[in-house]
């Protein structure tokens, strides 16, 4: 992992799941990791055993939702270490139900996190990155941002927005600054993802598969295979899915 080595990764939605395994096996190869999400005491916690275990790491309350927490962490992040050369837009929601059901504010949570909240980190970063001719924006979409299934339609939306956005990234800044961007597409993965449910029809059929998911390590290792290999090769998509579901 010599290419992770020094590194400044922010990772967003950092307090459990991927962001959290992420952070740690970053760090624990020698990168400079920024945690957000808004679970401060979380956040604390993950700092605190990353030190604990040698790596280095620093943390701020952010909400992606919010155009100025993004900015203020993008700041927060070059006040600590000088620079930004990593962004993991990792926080994401799914309170998945049908079409029918109308559950519009949680269609607007979605849209406002999984989509707006990538943009705006991206907005975050990208200066930044362009002045510095270098840097890596990875995305988190999922193996629902390729295939619409009954109840997922809206979720899957905003991760197809994501594969759109990060292939956008990749045509528009990759040969011109040497930004790089990588599409990350998990499939069912132990997280907290299902905790926003509120379908009863979803919730039963979650119950049914959770037993199944990945670890989030799993996923971890894809993202920090993506940033170690040498800046001239650009990994665009990887799909990690477990293998006992089709």
């Amino acid at each position: 992992m010599d290419n992770i080595q020094n590194k400044v990764v922010i990772i967003t939605g950092a307090s459990s799941g991927i962001g959290e395994a992420t952070a740690k096996l970053l760090a624990q190869s020698g990168a400079k990791v920024v945690l957000a999400a808004r679970r401060e005491e979380r956040l604390h916690m993950i700092v605190n055993e990353i030190k604990q275990a040698g790596g280095e790491a620093v943390s701020i309350k952010a909400d992606v939702v919010s155009t100025d927490d993004m900015q203020n962490l993008a700041k927060f992040a070059l006040g600590a270490y000088g620079r930004i050369d990593v962004l993991v837009n990792n926080a994401g929601v799914m309170p998945s139900s049908r079409m029918n059901e109308l559950r519009v504010d949680e269609w607007d949570h979605m849209i406002d996190v999984n989509i707006k909240g990538v943009l705006y980190g991206i907005a975050a970063v990208l200066p930044i990155m362009r002045e510095q001719h270098s840097g890596h924006i990875i995305n988190l979409s999922s193996t629902s941002g390729y295939q619409v299934s009954p109840t997922s339609a809206v979720y899957a939306a905003t991760k197809f927005a994501v594969r759109a956005i990060s292939e956008g990234i990749r045509l528009e800044e990759s040969a011109t600054s040497g930004i790089r961007s990588t599409l990350i597409a998990p499939g069912l993965t132990k997280t907290e993802l299902f905790d926003s449910i509120t379908s009863p029809e979803v919730q039963a059929i979650a119950n049914q598969i959770s037993g199944l998911g990945i670890s989030p390590s799993s996923i971890a290792r894809a993202i920090a295979f993506a940033i170690n290999e040498p800046d001239d090769t650009l990994i665009s998509e990887i799909m990690v899915r477990p293998t006992a579901l089709t």
